[in-house]
Formats: structure tokens, sequence, C-alpha cells
């Protein structure tokens, strides 16, 4: 049996800062609480709890002083605003990559000018992303949705609209969504916003994949880019979805020569690493 680990797997730049963001203010022992998880890893959220900064769901459980650390997901421009008016002390450890996106919308929309998001309308990303556009927003996770939105909204495809994605939405569905919106929005301007990690990660976890006759993908069920990764290898091998190295017990690897593993963009390499060893 031979096993393989992706060179992509495990943080990327974006999780990789937030996560050192906030272990630096751990140590220093600042009154400390990350809005919402900072990452979608329990071992990170549980590692920054016994080091006194917990999880805040909203800026009004915060308190003058305090410093509130922006996950690395980003959050609405009116959070901003909620967290300044109760004197919290703002750490921003939103993705570079994301901030972009923050900044594509608030400067190309408009009143006149809508914005399409290709993405999960309920991921903490996609609602930030949509509180930074100035105008009319719609969110769609594939093409069919595109299709729905397209069809109940026909002014859309004469106006100027902006199109942008998730940073972690899948490839494919992004070249179909895209083609689809050049041939109707003859009006619409289109950033490529997909993290370039996440198109590497995605693209090695599907070459990887076409080689191996099961594939391992470690990272936490609720993470949009591991729960992509899974996609991708399961329509060449047999794939399974762990988030720590207990859950392997379950899966029979007796028949396998090959076997491929991954992780997702908030999977720490502790984690990695046991998955990897108890294999």
């Amino acid at each position: 049996m031979r096993i393989t680990l992706a060179k992509t797997a495990g943080f990327c730049f974006g999780v990789d800062r937030a996560v050192n963001m906030a272990y630096e203010i751990a140590d220093k022992g600042i009154d400390a609480a990350t809005l919402g998880q900072l990452i979608h890893n329990t071992y990170v959220t549980n590692r920054l709890a016994e080091r006194g900064v917990g999880i805040i769901d909203s800026p009004s459980q915060s308190h003058e002083g305090q410093t509130v650390i922006i996950r690395a997901h980003g959050v609405s421009e009116s959070v901003y605003d909620e967290l300044i008016n109760v004197g919290a002390v703002i750490c921003d450890a939103t993705c570079p990559f994301v901030k972009k996106i923050h900044n594509i919308v608030e400067e190309n929309s408009s009143e006149d000018i809508p914005v399409m998001v290709a993405g999960d309308p309920n991921h903490p990303e996609v609602m930030g992303i949509t509180g930074h556009c100035k105008g009319e927003v719609f969110v769609f996770n594939s093409a069919e949705e595109l299709q729905k939105i397209l069809s109940e909204n026909k002014e859309l495809c004469q106006k100027r609209t902006i199109i942008v994605s998730q940073t972690t939405f899948s490839q494919n569905i992004w070249k179909i969504c895209k083609e689809k919106i050049k041939i109707d929005c003859t009006n619409a301007k289109i950033f490529d916003t997909i993290c370039f990690a996440t198109r590497k990660r995605q693209d090695e976890a599907e070459e990887l994949s076409r080689k191996s006759n099961l594939m391992i993908i470690i990272g936490g069920r609720h993470s949009s880019n591991t729960v992509k990764l899974k996609s991708v290898c399961e329509k060449n091998c047999e794939t399974y979805l762990v988030e720590r190295a207990e859950e392997l017990k379950t899966i029979n690897f007796s028949q396998c020569a090959e076997i491929g593993v991954t992780a997702g963009a908030s999977t720490p390499s502790a984690i990695i690493k046991e998955v990897l060893l108890a294999m």
C-alpha cells in the first residue's frame, strides 16, 4: 500500500495568517474573542479557548476595550460599524483574497449596478461579501440557480452587472456559469475571484484521485473548501472525509494499493500528521 499526500494539503496563506494573528493575541494575554469561529476547525478554536480567546456570535456580545478578531471569512461593513459603536478594538484577520472581493464590490456596485455572487448564500464569506455591496445582490450556488435568477430578473441581462465568486467556489461550476453569463448578460463584468490556492488544491486533488484507489480528505465537515475537495475526488474514486484519525477505523483499506490524501485549507498540520500516522 502506498500513501501519497498532496503537496497543497493543509493551511492556505489566509488561514495561516489568521491563526497566527489570533495566537499572537492569545500569547499576550489580551482580553479577546473571535467573532464566530476563526476558521472551520474545532481543533484550532479549542486551542484558542484554552488560551483565553473565546467566541462571540455578534458585536453586541463584545464590550468596550475588548479585542475582537474578525475571522478569515470576513464580515459585512455593518459589522465593523457595530464593533466601533461598542468600543471594541478590531483585529482584522480577513483573508486578503476575501478583502479584495470586498473592495471590488464596494468600488464597482451601486444602486444601478447589481452584483451577482457565485457561492453558498449561508456561508460567512458570502454573507460578508454581500454586506459590502451598494445595490441589489443575487447569490447562486449552481448553474441551475443562475438560470433561475436570470429567468426571474430579465433586466439583469441588459444591466451593467458585477460578477464575483466565493474564494472556495467549485472551478468546474464557475466555468459553466461564466459561459452562461457571457452569452446572456452582455454588459456583465466578471471578476475571477476563486483563490489561486483553492484552484491549485482542487486541481491536485483531482489528479491524485485519478491515480488512487481511495482518497482521504482531512478537514471540517462545515468547511466549504473541504467539501469541494470531496466532491472533486469522489467522481474518480471512493472518497472519505474525516475530521480526526479515529474516524479511519470504519474504512476498509484492505483492497487499496494506492491511497491519496489531501486536506482542506483550515486543517492544521498536526491533524494531518495524526491521520497519516494512524494510517
